[in-house]
């Protein structure tokens, strides 16, 4: 079924039974997630080997399921695996990262990045073999170049891209979030339409062999969890 815009339309609501899983069941899974997700890291080494199109389309499929303000589903995925295309991402996201790196981000911001090991060099952008670059949509613009605003745009797509990178790292992927500023840049190199705004571009792939993270820790749950 093609998804049409609903605004105005009445409410009708329809039935929700999901089957209960089990206590001793749902205890399982959340243990299991919980150690698989703590593996996750984000990688900025990759490796040249292709990766099965079938799990990235997959993986968007579940990102596109979060919820949204209104339902507006306000996001577009664009997975750029053409080479050229890759390299004129690269080369334009490094012309605005030079900037940043020589002053723009300010010395606090530097600071905070510097025991990442981050600089303005992006080869995770054409050494990885697949781009997903997420696009928020300000507002909807229909055929005849109407307009609706969108709302809670940004809310929306932070949590679709947070079910992205869950399903990539679930699916045997791994992941990284880079938001090059500014971005504008993506939306030409893509041709994509006035209603869209650069969100993260987020390279997919195998680590490469020699792959190395920041030794780096997590809070753990009693620093993040108040209970009421």
């Amino acid at each position: 079924m093609q998804w049409t815009p609903t605004h105005g339309e009445p409410y009708r609501p329809v039935p929700y039974r999901p089957a209960r899983m089990p206590a001793e069941e749902s205890l399982a899974r959340a243990a299991e997630l919980r150690e698989r997700m703590a593996d996750r890291r984000t990688v900025r080494r990759f490796s040249a080997d292709p990766v099965p199109e079938r799990v990235v389309r997959d993986a968007i499929a579940c990102a596109a399921t979060a919820p949204s303000g209104a339902h507006q589903q306000p996001w577009t995925f664009v997975l750029v695996k053409d080479p050229e295309v890759r390299a004129r991402i690269r080369a334009a996201a490094e012309e605005e990262e030079r900037v940043s790196y020589a002053g723009r981000l300010g010395e606090e911001w530097l600071a905070a990045l510097r025991p990442l090991g981050t600089d303005e060099v992006k080869p995770h952008l054409t050494d990885a073999p697949a781009l997903i670059v997420v696009f928020q949509q300000r507002y909807w613009l229909g055929p005849d170049g109407e307009r609706r605003k969108h709302y809670y745009v940004d809310e929306s797509v932070g949590i679709a891209v947070g079910m992205l990178l869950s399903a990539l790292h679930l699916s045997g992927l791994a992941a990284l979030v880079h938001t090059p500023s500014p971005m504008r840049f993506l939306g030409e190199v893509l041709g994509r339409p006035v209603n869209e705004k650069a969100f993260a571009v987020i390279p997919v792939g195998y680590p490469a062999d020699d792959c190395q993270v920041p030794d780096l820790v997590r809070k753990s749950l009693d620093q993040v969890l108040v209970e009421v």
